[in-house]
């Protein structure tokens, strides 16, 4: 995989105090960031590989964070990336390495003190959550477009690779990749995508699992996109999630491999929503009001902002939309939520976005 964006991107979430040891040791799993890339170059070979995983355990911590604090929490965690890693380092694994006399490359697991971590998150006040959900089935499929619209079939190059690559074990949200059965057809994939909670029962049968889903990936050529659905149910219930992304100089599998890390994060900001709302009784992340919610929307590009858009106005109980002035990296935006700002940021989470109050100003950009 890409180290560029498994440097930025290896990440995310869960809270509860397990009591017996078994339990202990499954949550603990949560603690480890496995298969992290690392890359130094130094005077020599030795100073190479000491920057490497100095650097790199100080970057996996930030992604342990990100793992474990829900999206809308994200903003109090920002100082707390910088606290030195030594500290809260138990281990480091070596998968792969290969170095010349000033450069070393590296795949480690980087495991981290689970009660060091938790003493850190509790002391400054922060919300987490390391509780693993129930193992969730996911089935790569490949959509093409023809006379007659899409058809399916099962992924079997760069688009089921890349989700074997990903660390599927210690995320929040452990996963099962398996292959598109022949016995699943174009009409089940459909109805997946259309929220029909028909599907839970028929694919449950077919993969004898409580929970399996469609990790759908469409090239479009004319459009220079990617665009990934996630379809099925997971343990926070049905799933219906699109998102595109832009192909850059024609590298499908770069933005392949973007998309599965974000959509592995989605998942993992799926089960914290869940996890937290239990915990809290189904309230959310905190009080607020009903009412206008008035925020600034940041991104990248005019594909995301065409995305964001497209959440905001899809996402059930949002009304009143108003979209104000619009810049090359922001736009401003009202809209009408029950829940006030608290509530709109859990429901936004669930989608893998992060609305957070900074200072009295809500603002609103990808989570991931």
């Amino acid at each position: 995989m890409n180290s560029a964006i498994r440097l930025v991107f290896c990440a995310l979430l869960l809270c509860a105090s397990p009591v017996f040891p078994a339990a202990h040791a499954a949550a603990s799993k949560v603690f480890t960031v496995a298969n992290y890339p690392v890359e130094a170059t130094a005077k020599d070979a030795v100073a190479a590989k000491e920057k490497a995983h100095s650097e790199g355990q100080q970057a996996a911590l930030g992604a342990l964070l990100k793992r474990l604090v829900p999206v809308t929490s994200y903003n109090r965690i920002d100082h707390l990336k910088s606290i030195s890693a030594d500290a809260l380092i138990d281990g480091v694994a070596v998968r792969s390495e290969q170095n010349s006399s000033t450069r070393y490359i590296a795949s480690l697991d980087f495991s981290f003190q689970a009660d060091a971590v938790r003493d850190l998150l509790n002391r400054e006040g922060v919300p987490f959550v390391e509780q693993q959900s129930p193992r969730i089935v996911l089935v790569p499929v490949m959509a093409e477009a023809g006379d007659g619209g899409l058809t399916y079939k099962a992924a079997s190059g760069d688009w089921a690779q890349i989700w074997k690559g990903l660390d599927l074990d210690n995320t929040l949200t452990p996963i099962k990749i398996e292959t598109m059965l022949p016995s699943v057809h174009g009409d089940t994939i459909v109805a997946a995508l259309n929220g029909d909670d028909n599907v839970e029962r028929i694919l449950t049968g077919e993969y004898r699992a409580e929970y399996v889903l469609f990790a759908i990936a469409e090239v479009d050529a004319a459009d220079k996109q990617l665009n990934v659905t996630l379809a099925g149910i997971d343990a926070a219930g049905l799933v219906s999630w699109r998102r595109g992304y832009r192909i850059a100089h024609g590298d499908v599998g770069y933005a392949m491999e973007f998309a599965a890390v974000v959509t592995q994060g989605v998942l993992e900001g799926r089960w914290k929503v869940a996890k937290t709302e239990e915990g809290q009784g189904g309230v959310g992340f905190g009080g607020g009001g009903g009412g206008e919610v008035q925020m600034f929307v940041e991104f990248s590009s005019l594909d995301e902002w065409n995305d964001l858009r497209r959440v905001i106005l899809d996402l059930p109980g949002v009304d009143d939309v108003r979209i104000g002035a619009v810049s090359a990296r922001s736009a401003e935006v009202s809209v009408r939520y029950s829940g006030g700002g608290n509530g709109l940021a859990t429901a936004l989470a669930s989608q893998g976005l992060a609305l957070m109050d900074l200072g009295g100003t809500w603002v609103l950009r990808s989570g991931y």
